[in-house]
C-alpha cells in the first residue's frame, strides 16, 4: 500500500516561500548598500582625475587619465599643517572626555550629594540644545577668557561631552554595589574604587565613548569656526571648507576638494575598523547589563 504524504506539497512551498523572500531581502539590501558607497566611489575616483575629467565625467567611477596630482599639490600645501592640528586636537579631547565623563558619570550614579538630581537634570538639558544655539555665546566667553585663536580655545571647550556623562552614568549605575562594597572594605576610597574596581568593569561602555569621543572630535567644524581664525590653527574640517569655499582660486578643483576630504576620512575609517568588533561587542555587553 502506498504512503500518502499530503505535507510534503505544503513544505516545499515554504521552503521556496521563503528562499524567495531570502533573495528579496538580500537584493534589497544590496541595492541600499551600492547607494549608500556610492557617493564614496565617486569622491575617491575624481580624486584620481584630472580637473577637465572631473568637471567633464564627474559622475564617472573611472578615472581617466588617472593621476595622483591632486594628492601631491594637498601635500605641499597647509594639508600636513591642518593633519597635525586635528590629531593634536582629537587625541587631547578624547582623552580628556575619557577621563572627565567617567568621572562625572560615577559622581552622578554612585555618590549622593545636594543637587545631583539637577545636574543630571542640566546634563539632559544641554543634549537637547542644538549646537549651533551655542556657537556665539562660546564666541563671548572663549574672547573674553583671553583664549580666543590659540590651541587652548580648540580642545578645552570640547573636553566635557554631555552624551558621555549620561552614556557613563547609565553603564555605572548597571554594576552591582557589592563590587564596591568589597573595595571599601579593603580600605579603598572613594577614588581608587572608581579607578581600580569600577572602571575597568565599564569597558564596554569606554570603548563606545572613545570611539564616539575620536570621531565627533575629530569632524568638529562648527566649533572651529568660533574658536579660531589664524589659518595656521586650522584643522582638517576647517581647512577642507577653505577649500571647498574656493580659496585657491577659479576653476572648481573638484580632484583636490575630494582628494582632501578622502584624506580626512581615512583616520576615521581606520580607527572604526579596528575596533569595530569592540565596539559591537561593548554594545551588546551594555545591553545584556542595562
Amino acid at each position: 500500500m502506498a504512503v500518502v504524504t499530503p505535507h510534503r506539497r505544503p513544505r516545499r512551498q515554504s521552503a521556496a516561500a521563503a528562499l524567495t523572500s531570502t533573495i528579496v531581502g538580500y537584493a534589497i539590501l544590496i541595492f541600499f548598500g551600492l547607494v549608500f558607497i556610492y557617493p564614496f566611489v565617486i569622491q575617491a575616483a575624481n580624486s584620481f582625475k584630472t580637473e577637465p575629467d572631473s568637471a567633464a565625467n564627474p559622475l564617472s567611477p573611472i578615472p581617466d587619465p588617472f593621476t595622483t596630482a591632486s594628492f601631491a599639490r594637498l601635500l605641499e600645501g597647509d594639508f600636513p599643517l591642518w593633519l597635525g592640528n586635528s590629531v593634536l586636537v582629537t587625541v587631547l579631547v578624547t582623552i580628556g572626555r575619557v577621563f572627565l565623563d567617567s568621572l562625572a558619570g560615577y559622581a552622578l550614579a554612585r555618590l549622593r550629594f545636594k543637587g545631583r538630581g539637577a545636574v543630571f537634570a542640566a546634563v539632559i538639558a544641554v543634549m537637547a540644545v542644538p549646537g549651533v544655539v551655542l556657537l556665539i555665546p562660546k564666541f563671548l566667553v572663549l574672547n573674553q577668557l583671553g583664549i580666543y585663536n590659540t590651541y587652548t580655545a580648540l580642545v578645552l571647550p570640547l573636553l566635557v561631552d554631555a552624551a558621555g556623562v549620561f552614556i557613563m552614568k547609565q553603564f555605572f549605575e548597571s554594576i552591582p554595589h557589592s563590587m564596591e562594597e568589597a573595595a571599601r572594605i579593603d580600605g579603598a576610597g572613594v577614588f581608587r574604587t572608581f579607578w581600580s574596581v569600577v572602571l575597568p568593569m565599564a569597558r564596554p561602555a569606554l570603548i563606545t565613548l572613545t570611539i564616539l569621543s575620536f570621531q565627533g572630535s575629530w569632524n568638529e567644524f562648527p566649533h572651529t569656526l568660533v574658536a579660531v581664525q589664524d589659518p595656521s590653527l586650522f584643522t582638517l574640517p576647517r581647512g577642507v571648507a577653505n577649500l571647498v569655499s574656493g580659496s585657491l582660486g577659479a576653476g572648481t578643483q573638484y580632484p583636490l576638494k575630494l582628494g582632501a576630504a578622502l584624506l580626512a576620512t581615512i583616520p576615521v575609517a581606520i580607527i572604526f575598523a579596528i575596533f569595530q568588533r569592540y565596539f559591537i561587542r561593548g554594545a551588546s555587553e551594555g545591553a545584556e547589563k542595562g
